[in-house]
């Protein structure tokens, strides 16, 4: 009896998110979320090169990384930006992906 009343409320804390009224800068999907959107950037630079940096999430209680722009810069050898795209991919907010992607020269 007590394993179902711990089961029911696990579940009842998974659902929780889809009744909040969280707003995002970021479209989320409550169970999974996986999407690429555009960072303005204006410059004269060609997209000759490009640069990573990561973060992560877990359970949304750990955070861990550095997705900075100067770190995507410095990994990609970049000193002119010419775009900057960023990607977040979650699954049940049990683990979160996120990546800046800088492109230039």
């Amino acid at each position: 009896m007590k394993k179902m009343k711990i089961l029911a409320l696990l579940g009842l804390l998974a659902f929780v998110p889809m009744f909040m009224g969280c707003a995002t800068s970021y479209p989320v999907g409550s169970l999974y979320t996986e999407v690429k959107l555009p960072v303005a950037a204006e410059s004269d630079a060609n997209a000759l090169k490009s640069g990573t940096a990561e973060c992560m999430s877990i359970l949304g209680l750990v955070a861990t990384g550095d997705a900075s722009l100067n770190t995507a810069m410095r990994n990609g050898n970049i000193t002119k930006i010419s775009h900057v795209d960023w990607e977040a991919k979650n699954i049940l907010g049990i683990i979160g992906n996120y990546k800046l992607t800088v492109y230039g020269e």
